[in-house]
């Protein structure tokens, strides 16, 4: 993950390089040789991701690429974050250490599963989620109009997927997780966090942000420490994060960082114009999107 980037470019190495200063981790050690036992391990792979997606970062900075406003999906918040200015790039770094610290080590005990939902609506995610009897499931993100991920117990997580499939859904997809992510089982990390949160300076916004919880834009009155502590146990609402960006005549995305997963939620979003989305994890991608971004905008 982003070792291409590391090898050819001095700036996305000194970003590994101040992440560990930071942290006392190796993340580019992690990232780039594993063993991907350690690398799934919620307290690395957030800082993993966060760490990348701050290096290509600085690189569309130095070249005059810069959002008009940004999001993330879960973790990809503090990004936008420090992207723009809440967050020293410190601070970031260190909230983002103790948010998986906490979102790892104070997991309740239990089997636990998180599964994403195709074709259902959110109406029938609510209700199938009330029919099951086996235990704890909710919905915990909303990341496209036709894909809503649900968390919780193992057996509840089944039982609903069944109750799924025979309600119609098109498809359910069991994902790789660890703990019941986005639900009220991880008060504990919440609590934690917002005791963290405490410390940290604050600064005002030089850029537009989503938030997860509501899909709305940040605003000067918000309680960033509040939002972010309740972002661990509320639902991700980024299919309406794409819609109000939309909504907002934004008609080009780029995705920053491992996968393109988040491009998928882009193009199953509905728009009245076209819509272009680009994607960062590569050297190879990382200079077409700034070829192809700087001709876009050439006239800018």
């Amino acid at each position: 993950m982003g070792r291409d980037l590391y090898e050819k470019y001095e700036s996305v190495k000194k970003t590994y390089d101040n992440v560990k200063k930071i942290t006392g981790i190796d993340v580019a050690k992690i990232s780039f040789e594993g063993p991907e036992e350690k690398l799934n391990e919620t307290k690395y792979t957030q800082l993993a991701i966060l760490t990348n997606s701050l290096a290509i970062l600085e690189i569309l900075k130095q070249k005059n690429i810069v959002p008009k406003m940004s999001a993330g999906l879960s973790l990809g918040e503090y990004t936008a974050l420090i992207n723009s200015n809440v967050f020293t790039f410190e601070e970031g770094v260190k909230l983002v250490q103790r948010r998986g610290e906490y979102m790892q080590d104070l997991l309740p005990k239990g089997e636990w599963e998180m599964a994403a939902v195709m074709g259902m609506t959110e109406k029938q995610i609510n209700e199938i989620c009330t029919k099951v009897k086996s235990g704890f499931v909710s919905p915990a993100n909303y990341n496209s109009p036709n894909q809503i991920v649900i968390s919780g117990e193992k057996l509840a997580v089944e039982e609903a997927k069944q109750i799924a499939i025979d309600m119609g859904a098109k498809n359910v997809r069991i994902l790789k997780t660890v703990g019941p992510f986005h639900t009220e089982k991880l008060l504990e990390s919440s609590k934690a966090l917002r005791k963290e949160l405490e410390n940290v300076h604050i600064n005002s916004f030089s850029t537009k942000v989503l938030k997860n919880i509501d899909g709305e834009f940040y605003e000067d009155k918000d309680d960033i420490r509040d939002i972010l502590a309740k972002h661990i146990i509320k639902p991700v609402k980024f299919s309406k994060i794409l819609q109000n960006m939309i909504k907002n005549d934004i008609d080009t995305f780029i995705e920053i960082g491992p996968g393109k997963t988040l491009s998928g939620f882009v193009k199953r979003t509905n728009s009245d114009r076209p819509i272009k989305i680009y994607n960062i994890s590569n050297v190879v991608n990382l200079e077409e999107t700034i070829k192809c971004i700087k001709e876009e905008f050439k006239n800018e």
